[in-house]
């Protein structure tokens, strides 16, 4: 009985250091991020210390208030939460009418969608950069260096992951409450609104969480697809190496700043994640 007791916490405590060894390799970089962003040039340069005693303002200061980075980071933030709220609706009537309706070759359409997201985004970057230049362009206007073309592009990509993910979740949800809701009279957006929408919210919060997410820190299409006024924060960070030098904390006071959103933004729903992973994975 002793013997099984100290295996048992063995076992725990081995579990543990795992854990502790796997978080501290996992926050390492953030950490160190943060003290490259909390030295000066001269420390940089100067000192090797994994230990930060003091901490140079400019780094922030400067960026911060510059209207240029200002304006990349409120790209940023448009382009990201317009992205994921378009996507996570999106995939909610795309998955309602794979899931319910059991149209002729739905199973063939879900799996070409996700055939889509198997390739790789440069495959697609110059045919992005000759439709946005030439293609869908009226007189003066294209959807080059536009907010609105980063949205489209990044709903070509984020759309299929989001469909797949939220596939599972809409299976999960009982068809007979849809059938009982018709019964009573209900209409289609009724049924959507007031019964799957509130029982996928969680796989609703997570398909936006990872759309989020991966609009704010995508740069290929980005720094491709934008020039001046449509520029993301991830591109903005490519400014501070210039031919003079790389100016490393301000380039990674930029990148901690940039993190802050992304944080705020998990915070927030944090008690989704979870629920939506794990939504619709266990049927009676």
């Amino acid at each position: 009985m002793g013997s099984r007791s100290s295996k048992k916490k063995l076992e725990t405590v081995g579990v543990y250091l795992i854990w502790i060894i796997a978080s501290i390799i996992t926050l390492f970089p953030i950490y160190w991020l943060f003290v490259v962003s909390a030295r000066s040039r001269v420390e940089l340069f100067g000192s090797a210390s994994l230990i930060q005693t003091t901490f140079f303002s400019e780094n922030y200061t400067k960026p911060l208030f510059d209207p240029t980075f200002q304006k990349y980071m409120l790209n940023s933030i448009i382009v990201a939460t317009s992205n994921a709220i378009l996507v996570s609706i999106l995939a909610l009537l795309a998955t309602y009418a794979l899931s319910r309706w059991k149209l002729k070759g739905s199973d063939n359409v879900f799996f070409w969608t996700i055939t889509n997201r198997m390739a790789p985004p440069a495959a697609f970057l110059l045919p992005m950069f000759l439709l946005f230049t030439r293609v869908f362009k009226v007189g003066d206007y294209s959807l080059f260096d536009t907010r609105l073309g980063l949205i489209l592009v990044y709903c070509v990509f984020n759309l299929p992951f989001a469909i797949w993910l939220m596939k599972g979740i809409m299976d999960g949800i009982p068809i007979e409450l849809d059938e009982a809701a018709f019964v009573d009279g209900a209409s289609t957006w009724t049924v959507l609104y007031k019964i799957i929408v509130p029982l996928a919210a969680p796989g609703l919060a997570i398909t936006a969480i990872l759309s989020w997410v991966f609009a704010w820190n995508e740069y290929l299409f980005a720094a491709s697809l934008t020039s001046v006024e449509a520029r993301t924060i991830t591109t903005g960070l490519a400014e501070f190496v210039t031919v003079t030098g790389t100016n490393w904390g301000e380039m990674a006071a930029v990148a901690v700043l940039s993190l802050l959103p992304a944080l705020f933004f998990l915070t927030l729903v944090q008690k989704y994640i979870v629920m939506g992973l794990t939504f619709g994975a266990v049927k009676e």
